[in-house]
């Protein structure tokens, strides 16, 4: 090793324990050494992938978590020796970092416009090396043990290589294809969005009732509608068929003739009319809303045939019919709505308008509303994809942690819907797609814009030569007549960057002239090419590649449940589809990251948390703990910046034990196996090593991690810092001080995957070491548990911890001197307290223990195994005037208590009350009746 930490001799500990001194150095030399990933071919394999962050990112607390836990994971089977994997890496993030791009151009007056699609995605790459990899450094300071060497991004050439093969594969197997359908449009972006990226929220609106008129003048038809702009593209009016209202109308084919536009549309039998809410009669506008477009299509109408009455801009435009008022067209929707509603109620058809709090889709990065827009994009048959997974998950293959996550994949997967996987960005991966002249009876002719049922036909290829092969193949010439084009209007004759005045041109191509193709611009959703980051990340598609085989199928994905859609479940798909095997063994789901109320973490509500201020504060191994302590299978974590300092004390705590060890002659073990031991205390805390090992491996073979770190803190503060060394004090002879040094050692292992950094620091520092702590051996201590010491040092314990608790609760001194009588005590109470005299005497400062009864008067009774201990008090403490004061208190307490039990059991209080409010009642109630309960047990000492 070079650079390597000062190890050995032993190095005296600083006084004090700085986390900001040891973070740096020791991630430094972990990562330069390589012992992130130690070479260990012969090892079983162990893989995590890490949820790779966008790449515009910085770390947030909900990312903290994640990572936090992962690896702990991780390094706690890198110390089990295996060959442990975490892949870490970044995603492109289409829409974020285009954002991000367009952003810093529009601060220098500069717009995407001005550059060639070339042009600007060089931008990004310039962008991505100035400032892409901030996120990364972030890991790196929570301490993440990532494979660096191996860092991805879902850009890389390879990357790329194998989302094209998806892509090909797929469009191959008919299971991606080219449609028609209704999209979520983001407006702002002029792109299509996924359902998952659409934010709905509450907002002030209205509900306008209509008249629409009979086409036979007999009368009028009401509807009701939020959006009345829509009108416009309105092609029916559908009525429930059982609704008797409107039976005669279905029964003569009654038709409506619009306001503003004169189109004449039916009425349609459908039962998404619901007889019940309002008149029962539902405009249907099939281009512009989601119900709307599945009637439309049992109404007959064809995808192709829809009208759309919006462009890109969520602009009014002319529909395919040209029936849309000139005065409208280019006016934005909003403005178009108060227009059309100006209109109706000047014509006498607007009926009355309600107020109304609508649940309205925005897009969760642009913030503008989302528009349901008929286009036509690629989508994935996400139904037949989505099968193998939820039979993965029945069979147990892909183990789903808490279970109760179940039902929610299942309930998803089992509705899932086609996935759009298009997008309208330059960032990105560019779909493998040409577009030529559509075939005719009079020859060859471009198509610009797929409109009027028209189409172009595509060649799905992964290379420009593929495409013109198979173009060529199509018209029947020589590959050579085939040649790429920029884009649709250079096919067309038109100048690259301009607004085409027509939908369809048709230009004949001449018999022995070049045919032009043309790449679709639009780019994979970024989501498409995460799903494959199981397999893509580890060399396919080439199927020799040694990381694939040794890695794939990974062991475990920690994800959090809000992207149990958005990227679980279309893992499961691409992973199972094209390795024939699930991704990964275990999906364990955590929750969120709450504010300390348990609100959501908003910027608007300014109550983020900067995982980073507290690392700058507390030290990133007390965040990891915090995080790992709260981490409680199938809840959310409250953020409480006194539990992350009450950690940072923890390994305060440890630091000062460890010097104390120092001081004492007590250094580094050489040994895995427990030391021989004789005396009690060192049986005990080598039996309480054994069960801390077990109940760690336990936990973790769970996934509980709140139960992983509740054990191995409990051991170090109770057991190790408050007991042990207490016990062996003044007696450090040669098996104390190796027994000592061994349990400091498995602390330190054990600790480590939680507390990485101040452990590595204390491993180093304790004497000379084969390895870092990194790369050391997990505890085996090839030892039991000792009956019979366990229960004499337990019996020690609860003798001086009862005994200072009764001192402390009577106002006595901890340090008087107090005598105690044991009446008929055990052979087992003797002989215990015959073997430990001087520990009794130095730490319960007992000057003697008499077996026999105590004289006559008040004493307090301590309890310790079979045995009661009494003590005099006569003449220790006035027990009439400590009788009062405990009564005068417990009496405020019982009073107290029962005035917030009443408050709790009154419903007004509970269901009007701020959620602080209560919880604040509740804490006091809880502290209260413990107090009482403390102050009653202090009275009946007293007799």
């Amino acid at each position: 090793m070079t650079d390597t930490p000062e190890t050995a001799p032993e190095a005296a500990l600083d006084k004090t324990f700085d986390p900001a001194q040891i973070e740096a150095k020791w991630y430094q030399h972990w990562e330069s050494e390589g012992l992130f990933r130690p070479e260990r071919a012969d090892a079983q394999p162990f893989t995590i992938v890490n949820p790779p962050p966008n790449v515009t990112g910085s770390l947030h607390i909900g990312h903290a978590l994640d990572n936090t836990l992962q690896d702990i994971v991780i390094r706690h089977e890198r110390l089990k020796g295996k060959d442990a994997l975490w892949v870490v890496g970044t995603d492109h993030a289409g829409i974020a970092t285009q954002m991000v791009v367009e952003r810093q151009m529009e601060a220098k007056q500069d717009k995407r416009a001005n550059y060639t699609r070339e042009a600007f995605i060089e931008k990004v790459w310039e962008w991505k090396a100035e400032s892409g990899g901030t996120i990364t450094g972030q890991l790196r300071r929570l301490g993440c043990s990532m494979d660096w060497s191996r860092e991805q991004f879902t850009m890389d050439p390879h990357f790329t290589k194998a989302v094209v093969k998806v892509f090909v594969d797929l469009h191959k197997q008919g299971l991606i294809y080219r449609d028609k359908r209704l999209v979520n449009w983001d407006p702002k972006f002029r792109t299509a969005i996924s359902d998952l990226e659409v934010e709905t929220r509450e907002t002030n609106g209205h509900f306008w009732h209509i008249k629409y008129p009979l086409s036979d003048g007999s009368g009028h038809i009401h509807v009701a509608t939020t959006r009345p702009e829509t009108m416009l593209a309105d092609m029916a009016v559908a009525v429930n068929p059982e609704d008797a209202r409107y039976k005669e109308l279905l029964a003569r084919g009654a038709t409506v003739t619009l306001p503003l536009t004169g189109r004449e549309i039916p009425i349609v039998a459908d039962e998404h009319a619901d007889p019940e809410l309002g008149s029962g009669a539902v405009k249907i506008t099939p281009g512009h809303d989601f119900n709307d477009f599945e009637v439309g299509k049992r109404a007959g109408f064809k995808a192709g045939d829809m009208l759309n009455m919006l462009d890109a801009d969520a602009k009014v435009c002319q529909t395919q019919d040209g029936l849309v008022p000139a005065q409208l067209i280019g006016m934005d929707r909003f403005e178009a709505r108060k227009a059309i509603v100006a209109f109706l109620e000047d014509d006498g058809l607007l009926e009355k308008v309600e107020d109304r709090v609508i649940q309205t889709p925005f897009g969760d990065r642009s913030g503008v509303v989302i528009e349901p827009w008929l286009t036509d994009q690629w989508y994935v048959d996400a139904q037949t994809l989505a099968g193998p997974p939820m039979e993965a998950v029945r069979s147990g293959a892909i183990e789903i942690v808490p279970k109760t996550w179940e039902k929610t994949f299942f309930n998803w997967m089992e509705n899932i819907q086609p996935w759009c996987v298009s997008r309208q960005l330059w960032w990105g991966h560019r779909i493998p797609a040409w577009y030529g002249p559509r075939k005719t009876e009079l020859g060859l002719e471009v198509v610009h814009r797929e409109e009027f049922g028209v189409e172009k036909p595509n060649f799905v290829a992964e290379t420009e030569e593929e495409a013109i092969a198979i173009a060529a193949e199509y018209y029947g010439v020589e590959a050579s007549r085939i040649c790429i084009v920029a884009g649709a209007n250079e096919a067309a004759g038109f100048p690259p960057h301009s607004e085409t005045p027509a939908y369809l041109i048709s230009e004949g191509i001449s018999n022995n002239g070049p045919i032009p193709i043309y790449r679709d611009e639009d780019v994979l959703d970024t989501w498409f090419s995460s799903a494959l980051w199981p397999f893509a990340t580890l060399g396919w598609p080439d199927e020799d590649a040694p990381l694939l085989n040794k890695h794939y199928p990974n062991d475990l994905l920690v994800s959090g449940f809000d992207i149990l859609f958005f990227w679980d479940a279309r893992m499961a798909m691409q992973g199972i589809h094209f390795m024939k095997e699930v991704p990964w063994k275990r999906l364990y789901l955590h929750g969120l990251v709450r504010a300390a109320d348990g609100q959501k973490m908003s910027k608007s509500k300014g109550n983020v948390v900067d995982p980073l201020g507290l690392i700058d504060k507390y030290g990133a191994d007390a965040l990891r703990f915090f995080m790992a302590a709260m981490e409680s299978q199938g809840r959310d974590v409250k953020m409480d910046e006194k539990r992350v300092e009450g950690y940072r004390n923890f390994a305060t705590k440890l630091w000062n034990a460890a010097r104390f060890c120092q001081s004492n002659g007590i250094v580094a073990s050489t040994s895995i196996k427990a030391p021989a031991a004789t005396s009690a205390v060192n049986k005990w805390i080598i039996g309480e090593v054994v069960e801390t090992v077990a109940a760690l491996d336990k936990a973790m073979a769970d996934l509980r991690f709140d139960a992983a770190a509740n054990a191995i803190y409990h051991f170090v503060w109770n057991q190790f810092c408050d007991w042990y060394i207490e016990l062996i004090k003044g007696n450090f002879d040669e098996e104390t001080k190796a027994v000592a040094g061994w349990v400091l050692d498995q602390i330190l292992v054990m600790l480590h995957p939680f507390m990485p950094f101040v452990t590595e620091e204390l491993w180093s520092k304790m004497g000379a070491r084969d390895q870092d702590l990194i790369v050391a051996a997990w505890p085996a201590p090839d030892a039991a548990v000792d009956a019979e010491a366990k229960a004499e040092v337990e019996w020690l314990i609860a003798l001086i911890g009862n005994l200072r608790g009764a001192k402390s609760e009577l106002g006595i001194a901890p340090g008087a001197r107090l005598t105690a009588y044991v009446a008929d005590p055990s052979d087992a109470t003797r002989a215990v307290i015959g073997r430990n005299g001087t520990v009794i005497d130095r730490l319960a400062r007992l000057d003697a223990i008499l077996f026999e009864a105590a004289p006559a008067g008040a004493a307090m009774q301590v309890g310790a195994g079979d045995a009661t201990l009494a003590i005099p008090l006569k003449g220790v403490i006035d027990i009439a005037a400590e009788k009062a004061r405990l009564e005068k208190a417990m009496a405020a307490s019982v009073k107290e208590r029962d005035s917030l039990d009443k408050r709790l059991g009154n419903p007004a209080f509970v269901e009007k009350a701020k959620p602080e409010a209560i919880d604040k009642a509740r804490a006091d109630h809880a502290h209260h009746s413990a107090e009482a309960e403390r102050l009653a047990a202090a009275l009946a000492r007293l007799g």
